[in-house]
């Protein structure tokens, strides 16, 4: 009977993955909320629109007015974490030579999915950005949202 308690009160307390709250666009304090307004990162009217706060614990998304002018250096580090591992595989699959012009087709291949790939990216980093500055709370129902102390309304949005 014990046993079967610690398996039901382990299944309240489970804390959702980093990497899967990350990659899906959640909320990095509830692991729960989605970030951005649509699901669709192919929306592209609609595909960078947050969420002011968490729908579910009502956490700020933006921290700061400038706050995610940082994410061009993670969007960049995920765009070249693609182009090397897209280099490996292509090398050890297909080769590489300048003579059969192999590293072109890679080259041209790597351009073309990196730029269908580039909506995602964006919202990845992103999603990325706010988790290292916000943490996950197992009680977030019963702890106190930390307010971001350098927010002007007046300029939010202005860019």
């Amino acid at each position: 009977m014990d046993y079967l308690a610690g398996v039901m009160k382990e299944e309240y307390t489970h804390k959702p993955s980093y990497l899967l709250s990350t990659l899906s666009n959640k909320c990095p304090r509830c692991r729960q909320g989605h970030l951005f307004k649509g699901t669709n990162a192919y929306d592209f009217k609609n595909n960078m629109s947050m969420h002011e706060r968490c729908p579910i614990c009502n956490q700020p998304t933006e921290l700061e007015v400038g706050f995610y002018y940082g994410t061009g250096y993670v969007s960049y580090a995920l765009s070249v974490a693609f182009l090397v591992a897209s280099f490996v595989a292509w090398k050890v699959l297909l080769g590489i030579s300048f003579s059969n012009n192999s590293i072109f087709w890679w080259l041209g291949t790597c351009c073309v999915l990196l730029i269908l790939f580039q909506p995602p990216i964006m919202r990845l980093s992103r999603s990325l950005w706010l988790s290292w500055f916000v943490k996950y709370d197992p009680n977030w129902k019963k702890n106190k949202i930390e307010e971001p102390e350098r927010i002007v309304k007046e300029q939010m949005n202005n860019w």
